[in-house]
C-alpha cells in the first residue's frame, strides 16, 4: 500500500472545489470590464454615415474619443443602466440616461422578454401543453418511428417560435420509459428531446430569444429572411429526425448495437402496460388552440409580406401588413397571457401570480441582453466600435459574398461558447456583424441566420449548456456517449448550414 493508501489519508479526503463555468450574467460583466480596460489601448475613429445611419465602406478614419477618466470610469458604471434606456444624443452619438435622442438602450426587448416568460409560464400552469405531449406519446405508443418524428417535430416547432429549450428537461420522465417500453435505449429518448427541440432553435424562424434579439440588434424587422430560415427548418428538422429513427431502428434491432447499454430493468418495461392515454379536457384544448394562435398572429404581424412573397427588399408594404415590433409583442404576449388565464380559468389570484412569476423566471435572459447591450454602449462612447469594424473589414475584404456568411457563422462559434446565452450572443455582436454584411453586400437578415445557426449548433453539445448536460444526467446518459452519437449530426449540420448561409448570401 502507498503512502497515498494509507488510513490516515483516507480520513481526510481532499475537498477539491470542483470547476464550473460561470453564468452569462458574470461572463458579460467580466466582457465589460474587459471592453473598457481595452477602450484605453484601442485607437478610437468612425465611418461616414450614410442618411440611415449605416457605415460607409472605405471612409474610416481616426478621431479623438474626447473622454476623460472620470468620464469612462462613469461609462463604466453606468453601463447596466444605459444598456437598459441609455439615450443616444444625435449630435454627440453619445449615449447616457439623461440626455435627448433616440433610444439606444433595450428596454424594449427587455419588456418583450419578460412578457414572453409571463405567457410560457401561464401556459405551463393549464397543463395544456403537457398533457398535449403526453397525449401525443400515447398514442403513438405502438409505431415507435412515428412516435419519435411526432416529438421531435412538435418540440421543433416550439423552438423556432418561442426558443423552446430548458422546459425539455421536464419531459424526460415522460419520454425515457416510453422509450425503453418500445424497445429502444435511453440514448434515442436524449436524442428526441435534445436534438427536437435544439433543431428548432437552431432554425429559428420567429424565436423571440434568437432572431428576435439579433433583428433588433441588427436594427431590421423579425420577419427578415424568414423564408430562407423555414426551409432551412424544414430540411435540417427532416434530417434531424431521420437520423434519431435510424439509430432507434438500428438499436431496436440489435440491442447490443446501443450506445449507451441498458441499465437493470430497462428491458422489462412494457409499453402496453403503461398508463392510461391523458385525458385532454374542452379547457385544455381551448388553450392549446388560443396557445397557437397567438403564435401564427404574431408570425403575421412581422413578416414583411411584399418583400416576402415579391423577392423585392424595396417592396411597398401591402395594406394589410402590421410591421410590428417589440413593443407591439410585448403588449401582445402580455395580453395573450391574461387570455389563456381567462380560457383556462385560472383565476385572478392564480393568474396574477403566475404572470409575476414568469417575469421573475425570465429576468434572467433579460438581464443578459441590459449587459450586453451595456458593453456596446461602452465602446460606442469611447469610438472604439467603428475601428473594431475596420479591423474586421479587413479581413472580410474581397472576399464572395457566400464566403463571408460561412465566415461570420464560423466566427461565432467560439463566441457561442464563451457566451452561452443566445441573446446576450446576439446583442454583443450584432453591432459588429450587421454593418459588415452591408460593406459585403449582403442582407442583414442572412447574418442574423448565420449567427443563430451557430448559436445553436454550439448548444446542441457544448456542456456549458443545462439542456444539454441536465439532458444527459436526468437521462443516465454518460456525456461522453452523447457525443460519440451525436457528433456524426454535428459534422452534417454544419455542412449543410454552410451551404445555407452561402446560398442565401449569393441570392441576396
Amino acid at each position: 500500500m502507498s503512502e497515498t493508501d494509507s488510513p490516515q489519508t483516507a480520513q481526510q479526503p481532499s475537498h477539491k472545489p470542483k470547476f464550473t463555468f460561470p453564468s452569462a450574467l458574470t461572463v458579460l460583466a467580466i466582457v465589460t470590464v474587459a471592453v473598457w480596460l481595452l477602450a484605453f489601448l484601442v485607437p478610437s475613429g468612425q465611418y461616414d454615415r450614410n442618411g440611415s445611419g449605416a457605415p460607409i465602406q472605405g471612409t474610416y478614419h481616426r478621431v479623438d474619443s474626447g473622454q476623460s477618466f472620470v468620464d469612462r470610469l462613469n461609462d463604466l458604471f453606468l453601463a447596466p443602466v444605459n444598456g437598459l434606456y441609455g439615450v443616444q444624443d444625435e449630435k454627440t452619438g453619445q449615449v447616457g440616461p439623461d440626455l435627448a435622442g433616440e433610444l439606444y438602450g433595450s428596454a424594449g426587448v427587455f419588456l418583450f422578454v419578460l412578457a414572453i416568460g409571463a405567457f410560457i409560464t401561464v401556459v405551463f400552469a393549464t397543463g395544456a401543453l403537457d398533457r398535449g405531449i403526453g397525449r401525443l406519446a400515447h398514442r403513438l405508443r405502438d409505431r415507435g418511428a412515428l412516435l419519435i418524428a411526432g416529438i421531435m417535430v412538435v418540440f421543433s416547432v416550439l423552438g423556432t417560435v418561442e426558443g423552446f429549450a430548458e422546459e425539455t428537461l421536464g419531459f424526460y420522465g415522460l419520454i425515457v420509459p416510453l422509450m425503453l417500453a418500445l424497445g429502444y435505449d435511453r440514448m434515442v429518448a436524449v436524442g428526441t428531446i435534445i436534438l427536437g427541440a435544439g433543431i428548432g432553435v437552431l432554425c429559428s424562424t420567429v424565436n423571440p430569444f434568437a432572431t428576435g434579439v439579433a433583428s433588433s440588434a441588427a436594427d431590421i424587422s423579425l420577419g427578415d429572411g424568414i423564408v430562407l430560415r423555414f426551409v432551412m427548418w424544414v430540411v435540417l428538422t427532416a434530417v434531424t429526425v431521420a437520423y434519431v429513427v435510424r439509430y432507434a431502428r438500428r438499436v431496436r434491432r440489435n440491442p447490443e448495437r446501443s450506445i449507451t447499454g441498458f441499465l437493470p430493468g430497462d428491458r422489462d418495461q412494457d409499453a402496453a402496460s403503461e398508463a392510461e392515454e391523458p385525458e385532454l379536457t374542452g379547457l385544455h384544448k381551448a388553450v392549446l388552440v388560443t396557445m397557437g394562435l397567438v403564435f401564427a398572429f404574431m408570425i403575421f404581424s412581422v413578416v414583411p409580406w411584399a418583400s416576402a412573397l415579391t423577392g423585392d427588399a424595396d417592396a411597398k408594404p401591402y395594406g394589410f401588413e402590421l410591421g410590428w415590433s417589440f413593443p407591439q409583442l410585448a403588449a401582445l404576449f402580455l395580453c395573450a397571457a391574461v387570455l389563456i388565464g381567462l380560457v383556462a380559468r385560472l383565476g385572478e389570484q392564480r393568474l396574477s401570480s403566475m404572470i409575476i412569476q414568469g417575469a421573475a423566471d425570465f429576468i434572467s435572459p433579460a438581464l443578459v441582453i441590459v449587459l450586453a447591450r451595456g458593453v456596446t454602449v461602452i465602446m460606442n462612447n469611447s469610438k472604439i466600435t467603428d475601428t473594431v469594424l475596420h479591423s474586421i473589414e479587413g479581413i472580410v475584404k474581397g472576399t464572395s459574398s457566400g464566403v463571408f456568411a460561412i465566415i461570420v457563422f464560423v466566427v461565432n462559434l467560439p463566441l457561442a461558447f464563451l457566451i452561452p446565452s443566445t441573446s446576450g450572443h446576439a446583442t454583443l455582436a450584432m453591432p459588429i456583424l450587421a454593418p459588415l454584411a452591408d460593406f459585403a453586400g449582403v442582407s442583414r437578415a442572412v447574418v442574423v441566420t448565420a449567427w443563430q445557426a451557430a448559436s445553436g449548433w454550439m448548444n446542441l453539445w457544448v456542456p456549458t449548456t443545462a439542456v444539454t448536460i441536465g439532458g444527459v444526467a436526468l437521462a443516465k446518459v454518460g456525456y461522453d456517449k452523447y457525443l460519440r452519437f451525436v457528433w456524426p449530426l454535428l459534422a452534417l449540420l454544419f455542412l449543410m448550414i454552410c451551404g445555407f448561409v452561402a446560398f442565401g448570401a449569393v441570392l441576396t
